[in-house]
């Protein structure tokens, strides 16, 4: 990996050692080696470039150049209860993180299932909780992804979420990441999700930003599926424009568990998802559906990654895109499938819809396939509004204008009605809705 020749490495460095010391006393715990661990690894790595292959598309250099602060405190003045309320969908279970940090006073938790953990990171770890410890970086890794590892080297706090075996979390948990303040914020939340056998949970991250401020959110998910586990994971981006936010989900599926993933991004000025699912179990299922709506100079980057390493494992993948103004958009879905995972079936989709000349958007679509009793599909499309369509409404009366609009609307929410949770779906609807009328203005 080639390194940014103006990046900030020896600022982390520096930055890194005020950070353990702020940690009053946290130095000694089980998580300072490996911090220190991962703050060895990113400084040997540096910030990747467009010479590496997986960043070819998404230049990371206005990162590499910025000088972020590592925030201490959550800084939640002004917020309220009924603010985050209307935030999180009125969700019943909700964990709000200010500036990377737990707020006790604005979260609130119903009643669960006996054994079930809802709770923050921070608290299990110095609590010294075993599962907590032991899952953390199982499933990351921080030898190939530069961003994992930064976020490793200043990890404070995030979400901990433990279903045991055969208990079933009927409402939606809401994470509700929200910065705040003028600084320029580095915030690394960290959230550890284990889901037992037969056991039932739907997440919903969302990230959002109070301020116009060039804040970096680098967040890393880690989520375990027991044997015939489900689990949805629905995620919503949307800070400011002037915000960065790289996101790394990884996944990792036992024999008959089923994980569903719906992705949301509508806000950021530049954005990269990375989900990685592992099917490391047979009968295994995995559906990937992404949704991004980018305008101005906006850049999204989507790269995902279904490994298919059992057989009998079906995978479902569609990820959209709507681009207006000058903003970039960019795909890179990757499907293996190894030796002895026979009988795989899985289908790949990517469509981007392009509003504008200036939009463009770069898709790679990748089949790697290692057996030969499988069925695997991919393709890719990008286009403008159709003429048909857009002839068939407005020979009925519907102005130009108004028929883009319902085209589209139709377009982008064929992602958002695969979310399950009612309150969810209807706040993302007024979200893009919202996003699609500001790109028409411009």
């Amino acid at each position: 990996m080639m390194k940014q020749s103006t990046e900030q490495t020896p600022w982390y460095q520096s930055n890194f050692a005020l950070f353990e010391k702020n940690l009053n006393g946290e130095s000694s715990s089980r998580l300072h080696a490996m911090r220190m661990e991962a703050m060895a690894r990113f400084t040997e790595m540096g910030f990747p470039t467009t010479k590496h292959e997986e960043w070819r598309f998404t230049n990371v250099s206005p990162i590499a150049r910025a000088t972020f602060q590592p925030s201490f405190q959550s800084d939640a003045a002004g917020l309220s209860s009924e603010d985050v309320e209307r935030m999180s969908f009125g969700a019943t279970h909700r964990l709000v993180f200010v500036n990377g940090h737990f707020v006790k006073e604005l979260s609130s938790i119903g009643p669960l299932p006996g054994g079930v953990i809802v709770g923050d990171l921070a608290s299990a770890l110095k609590g010294n909780d075993e599962l907590a410890h032991g899952s953390l970086g199982k499933h990351a890794s921080i030898q190939e992804n530069a961003f994992t590892a930064l976020n490793m080297a200043f990890v404070q706090d995030g979400a901990f979420i433990y279903v045991p075996q055969g208990k079933v979390v009927e409402e939606a948990v809401s994470l509700l990441f929200i910065s705040t303040g003028s600084t320029h914020r580095y915030i690394a939340p960290r959230n550890l999700i284990i889901v037992g056998d037969h056991a039932r949970v739907t997440i919903a991250e969302s990230y959002l930003s109070l301020a116009n401020h060039g804040s970096l959110t680098n967040v890393v998910t880690e989520i375990t599926a027991g044997e015939n586990a489900v689990i949805e994971h629905d995620k919503l981006q949307n800070e400011s424009p002037q915000a960065y936010h790289i996101a790394s989900l990884h996944v990792h599926q036992k024999e008959k568990s089923n994980f569903i993933s719906n992705s949301i991004a509508i806000g950021g000025g530049l954005v990269r998802n990375n989900v990685t699912s592992i099917l490391d179990g047979e009968y295994a299922e995995c559906t990937l559906n992404g949704l991004s709506v980018a305008n101005g100079m906006q850049l999204i980057d989507n790269h995902t990654t279904i490994d298919h390493a059992k057989p009998n494992c079906p995978s479902h993948e569609l990820y959209k895109s709507v681009l207006d103004g000058s903003s970039r958009g960019v795909f890179n879905g990757k499907i293996f499938v190894r030796k002895d995972a026979q009988k795989t079936d899985a289908k790949q989709t990517n469509m981007t819809l392009l509003l504008s000349d200036e939009a463009t958007m770069d898709t790679k679509p990748q089949l790697e396939i290692f057996a030969d009793d499988v069925k695997c599909t991919h393709g890719a499309t990008v286009g403008q509004l159709d003429a048909d369509q857009m002839f068939y409404l407005r020979s009925r009366g519907i102005g130009t204008t108004l028929a883009a609009d319902i085209l589209t609307f139709a377009f982008a929410s064929d992602v958002v009605n695969r979310v399950h949770v009612d309150g969810l779906r209807g706040q993302l609807e007024a979200l893009v809705h919202a996003k699609l009328g500001k790109g028409r203005e411009r």
